[in-house]
């Protein structure tokens, strides 16, 4: 087996350190998600405004994050600010906010695309039984946007998570960084730990995505159903 380069797992500290690496991947993913979360609910709730003004700049916002690659924004942040401004930012911070203002697009517009596929006649139905508009939102409006909603929210997670492997690039010490310091000091020694290291980190990523993405389609065929 030590021909083969596995060994590199379990000299010293390696093994540990990648484990340390995911925990600050992880730790960037969860605040980035919970964030966009709350901040996209309350984006997508103003998107389904009747105002040209709020349509217009909402939009713009919306297009401008889906068009920039997120690694392009991270540089912009991370560099960018830092020299133009002065700003002190640390790679986790700028990852938070540049994933989050990310995130914060995507989550808002599933929750704009929830809203508006509730038909009309919903809301109509709600009115004639007597119910207070707010009675029809808590009733009627928000469970059936909720259905909609979670699935492709969990989806989303999955996808920031597996997108904070960029931010490698900008100095982050998180899992994809560690591997190739353990790489790079193995090189000599050890030819084929760029095999190894990388497996590993696919599986941790596998470990964390692939539960996450599970329960979006488990739920969406639940609720599909009933």
């Amino acid at each position: 087996m030590q021909d083969l380069g596995i060994k590199v797992l379990f000299e010293g500290r390696n093994l540990i350190r990648l484990l340390e690496g995911l925990w600050v991947t992880v730790e960037i993913s969860l605040l980035s998600v919970i964030i966009s979360m709350f901040l996209g609910i309350f984006l997508g709730m103003i998107m389904t405004l009747k105002n040209p003004a709020v349509k217009a700049i909402t939009r713009l916002y919306l297009e401008f994050v889906r068009i920039m690659p997120q690694l392009v924004l991270l540089f912009l942040v991370y560099f960018g600010l830092t020299r133009a401004f002065h700003i002190n930012l640390s790679g986790e911070v700028s990852a938070v906010l540049v994933f989050s203002l990310w995130g914060t697009a995507e989550m808002g517009d599933l929750v704009r695309s929830a809203l508006i596929s509730i038909p009309v006649h919903q809301y109509e139905s709600g009115r004639a039984l007597g119910l207070t508009q707010r009675q029809i939102y808590r009733h009627i409006i928000i469970p059936q946007t909720i259905r909609r909603l979670v699935p492709l929210a969990i989806n989303l997670a999955t996808r920031m998570i597996k997108t904070t492997s960029l931010i490698a690039l900008i100095g982050v010490v998180e899992v994809v960084k560690v591997g190739q310091q353990i790489i790079e000091a193995s090189r000599l020694t050890v030819p084929t730990a760029a095999l190894w290291i990388y497996g590993v980190i696919f599986f941790l990523y596998f470990l964390i995505c692939y539960p996450v993405s599970k329960l979006a389609a488990r739920l969406e065929r639940t609720w599909n159903t009933v």
